[in-house]
C-alpha cells in the first residue's frame, strides 16, 4: 500500500499509483479531500501540460501548493494516464510499497 503522509496524516492511500518522473500520482479518488483546498497556482509542463495546486490543510497547518494535478494533460501525458491523479511534494513523504498489478 502507498501513502502520501504530512504532519503526521495519511493524505492519500492507494494499492498502485502512477509513477511519472519520479512523482507518485494517487488516483483522486484515494485521496482524503478533507485536507485539501484549492489554489489559484498554475504551472506549465511541457509535456504535461497545465498543472493545477492545492493547499493541505492538517490540524490548523498550511503547506501550501504542496500537491498538484492535470486536469487536462496534453496528448504525450494522456499515454502515462495522469487525469485524475493528485502528486505531492513540499515535505509530504509518500511510502509504502506498490502491490503488484491484478
Amino acid at each position: 500500500m502507498m501513502r502520501a503522509v504530512w504532519n503526521g496524516a495519511v493524505i492519500a492511500e492507494a494499492p498502485r499509483t502512477r509513477v511519472v518522473e519520479g512523482n507518485h500520482y494517487f488516483p483522486q479518488d484515494a485521496v482524503r479531500q478533507e485536507f485539501l483546498r484549492g489554489s489559484s497556482t498554475r504551472s506549465l509542463c511541457p509535456w504535461k501540460g497545465v498543472a493545477r495546486y492545492y493547499t493541505l490543510t492538517v490540524d490548523g497547518m498550511e503547506n501550501p501548493d504542496a500537491a498538484w494535478y492535470y486536469p487536462g494533460p496534453w496528448p504525450l501525458a494522456r499515454l502515462v494516464r495522469i487525469k485524475d491523479h493528485v502528486a505531492f511534494w513540499n515535505g509530504v513523504r509518500v511510502e509504502g510499497t506498490q502491490e503488484p498489478k491484478p
